[in-house]
């Protein structure tokens, strides 16, 4: 048997990407810095956490290996000789970007070489015929925010007079995207994906790599959230992925939580839709246990960027990543012969940088199976690595980008 479970925990960045600087960014480091602010007791929190960050399985994994290969140092509170039981190095990101499709693609085996679009940070931020052609194909009253936000700040800023009004509210960030707010019942959720159809043609020839629904609830400021009737609507990848390779071979190709969306829905087929880390994770215990040989599960723990990157929540991110070291054990114990779990990230967020954006780092690329040699692998080109390697796992045929763990 030989299947292989891919996950991404979404904005888990180790630092040291040699191009940081070009992005704003030298010097963010998710993982060192989160791991800093715990060791220090600055990420401790009542009934939430408190002490050094504690990663036991993940240190097995050879995260803290991979993450002093990036940066020549290791985590704080990290042990310096872990009992390795997996496969585990670091990786470069070649792509154009520092973003979720950027990150997938390029793991998935499709880097991204050109460049994408983005809007100015200027208010407003959106060019007026591109509005006018929204507010006329979509019937609409007009749009709300045009301009930079956060999400969770601007459906409280404007949130009441979107109920109001009737005008969705439209923003965007330092990232390729076009995102639509509006409440669930006084707008509608159907009305809003049909909203965002519309939006996405309209943004192809800008080269805008994703138009996101983001619905809401509540009733007044202070009192609304976000639910998870999120849906993403990406530019499709510019070449055929694994995904796609993997379902062309006649294996079942099973995305979980937002990985459909990302990739356009070019490639799975079987889709599972969960919200929130647990439901995502849970969401794969199900899939080991029911999935056939040749099986490509791969899913995406979000909340680790939305909740807590995004959110410059320290403590929240640190808290999120214990929670999940302590269910790796679960999705371990039930691995068979032939199995291949790996782990790794899209991208960083490190929630003590400045901004609330992405930052661009390397990442973890920790592989363990049943009869997989512990080593560390160093030092990785590019993400496309990862994918080759599962390709290699799975008997499927190699794309051209990446070269296999395996192989070595």
């Amino acid at each position: 048997m030989a299947r292989a479970f891919l996950l991404i925990l979404d904005s888990f960045g180790i630092g040291g990407a040699p191009d940081a600087d070009k992005y704003g960014d030298e010097g963010a480091d998710t993982l060192g810095h989160i791991a800093r602010e715990c060791a220090a007791g600055r990420a401790d929190r009542a009934e939430l956490r408190a002490g050094p960050l504690r990663l036991p399985n993940l240190e097995r994994l050879g995260l803290g290996l991979a993450a002093q290969g990036a940066t020549g140092k290791l985590p704080a509170g990290f042990a310096e000789r872990p009992q390795l039981i997996g496969l585990c190095a670091h990786a470069c990101e070649t792509s154009n970007g520092k973003d979720t499709p950027s990150g997938h693609w390029e793991i998935a085996g499709v880097p991204v070489a050109f460049d994408w679009g983005y809007f100015p940070k200027t208010r407003p931020c959106f060019p007026p015929d591109l509005v006018a052609a929204i507010v006329r194909e979509a019937k609409l009253p007009g749009i709300l925010g045009d301009k930079h936000a956060p999400g969770t700040a601007i459906i409280d800023e404007l949130g009441e007079e979107h109920i109001r009004s009737g005008k969705p509210i439209c923003y965007t960030s330092v990232d390729s995207v076009f995102q639509i707010a509006a409440h669930e019942t006084h707008f509608g959720l159907d009305r809003l994906y049909e909203l965002c159809v519309i939006v996405r043609r309209l943004v192809d020839p800008l080269k805008i790599g994703r138009v996101i629904a983001r619905p809401f609830v509540g009733g007044k400021a202070g009192d609304f959230e976000r639910t998870g009737n999120r849906r993403d609507y990406a530019i499709p990848p510019p070449e055929p992925t694994l995904l796609e390779r993997v379902n062309k071979a006649g294996n079942e190709m099973v995305a979980i939580g937002k990985i459909a969306d990302i990739f356009a829905h070019r490639g799975p087929n079987v889709v599972r839709k969960a919200h929130g880390n647990d439901a995502v994770i849970n969401s794969v215990i199900e899939e080991i246990g029911r999935c056939h040989d040749g099986a490509f599960v791969f899913a995406n723990l979000v909340d680790f960027d939305s909740l807590f990157g995004h959110r410059r929540d320290v403590p929240g991110y640190a808290a999120a990543l214990e929670h999940f070291d302590r269910r790796l054990p679960e999705l371990i114990a039930l691995l068979e012969n032939g199995d291949m779990l790996a782990i790794t990230a899209d991208h960083g967020n490190d929630p003590t940088w400045r901004g609330t954006d992405h930052t661009r780092e390397q990442v973890a690329a920790l592989f363990y199976g049943p009869g997989l040699a512990p080593r560390f692998a160093g030092a990785r080109s590019t993400f496309a690595d990862i994918g080759a390697t599962i390709a290699d796992h799975l008997g499927i045929a190699p794309g051209p980008h990446g070269t296999s763990f395996l192989k070595e």
